[in-house]
C-alpha cells in the first residue's frame, strides 16, 4: 500500500505560526475523526513559506482530502 503525504502550503511573514496552527487543527481533527496517520508535522521551505502535513496510508487518503482539502500530495518516504 502507498503512503502519501497531503501538504498544506503557507507564504507570508507569518506563514510559520499559520502552519504551526494549522497542524494544531489537523490533530483534532485525525484524533476525533480517529484517522490513524504514519506522521505529521511542519517543515521549514524558506523564510517566508512553511508547510504544514499528515502522511496516510492510501486508503485514508480519500476521507483527509474531501475534508480538508490540502493543497497538494505525494509520496511519503519515512
Amino acid at each position: 500500500m502507498r503512503k502519501l503525504k497531503l501538504i498544506w502550503d503557507f507564504k507570508g511573514p507569518n506563514a510559520e505560526l499559520t502552519s504551526k496552527h494549522h497542524l494544531t487543527h489537523l490533530r483534532e481533527y485525525v484524533k476525533a475523526n480517529e484517522v490513524p496517520i504514519l506522521a505529521a508535522g511542519v517543515e521549514h521551505i524558506t523564510g517566508i513559506h512553511h508547510i504544514c502535513f499528515v502522511a496516510v496510508n492510501e486508503e485514508n487518503m480519500i476521507e483527509i482530502r474531501d475534508n480538508l482539502k490540502p493543497h497538494r500530495g505525494q509520496l511519503w518516504q519515512d
